[in-house]
């Protein structure tokens, strides 16, 4: 019997199979759960792709967590392939290149408010979209970055990840009602198609290579993706609100 054994999940944010994502959707089908995957525009491609390379192939739902419309349309769009929701993942973000790379004195407002609605405001957004598909022990996860420090060349990105942080705690209150547990997964860095997108990510690369009391492998998304799938299931029952991290132990060690 698997962890998820009988779960619907439905996983955002499947590009390449070197993200967290697809290595989440597949644990879950391995561990019996049924998928279905989001995408849109330009994306859906790439997510169709990786999608033949998962154990069954998942169905795709057009997403774009900034249209209302399609926001709507996400109940309906998913009960053509399955009845209801037991987990959500998140795992979406993006900030204009404005907004990253030391220009954090003089960014626009405008690339600010791009990278919090899709980075933070999306998780709300997400959560309540499914809400009408999800019953009580069912689970909302999302990927994160270590917001408490200021990262080099993070910038705005790190202000909606701490905002996306927030977000999470105030999903648990209002949704833990309705028995919806909202946790986080506080990933270390992996070289996925997203992170190369991030100027100095070279940066991040070297504290975890000399700060991790575990081996850190930045090309390996398994562990992180373990750990969702493991607040997906039944085995943390009680437990929301929380950021578990899978960074190697970098956030427990000082400077």
């Amino acid at each position: 019997m698997g962890l998820l054994d009988g779960k619907r999940v439905l996983v955002t944010g499947v590009l390449t199979d070197q993200s967290i994502a697809f290595h989440v959707a597949r644990l879950a089908q391995e561990e019996g759960a049924t998928v279905i995957l989001t995408s849109f525009g330009r994306t859906m491609g790439l997510t169709k792709r990786s999608s033949g390379r998962l154990p069954q192939p998942a169905p795709i739902v057009e997403l774009d967590v900034t249209n209302d419309d399609d926001l709507a349309a996400l109940a309906d769009r998913v009960r053509e392939h399955v009845d209801g929701l037991d987990a959500v993942l998140h795992s979406i973000g993006f900030a204009p290149e404005g907004a990253l790379g030391g220009n954090f004195l003089n960014t626009e407002w405008s690339d600010v408010s791009t990278a919090v609605q899709v980075s933070a405001f999306s998780l709300k957004s997400l959560a309540m979209a499914a809400r009408p598909l999800m019953g009580p022990g069912s689970a909302v996860v999302g990927l994160d970055f270590d917001a408490t420090v200021a990262w080099p060349k993070y910038d705005w990105m790190g202000v909606a990840k701490a905002a996306f942080e927030s977000t999470a705690r105030y999903l648990a209150r209002d949704l833990g009602p309705d028995g919806i547990r909202v946790n986080l997964v506080a990933a270390g860095p992996i070289r996925t198609m997203a992170a190369k997108s991030i100027p100095g990510f070279d940066d991040f690369e070297e504290v975890w290579a000399t700060r991790a009391p575990l081996a850190w492998d930045l090309d390996d998304a398994v562990p992180a993706a373990r750990g969702c799938v493991a607040l997906m299931s039944d085995w943390f029952p009680a437990t929301t609100g929380e950021i578990v991290h899978v960074d190697g132990g970098v956030h427990s060690q000082g400077a």
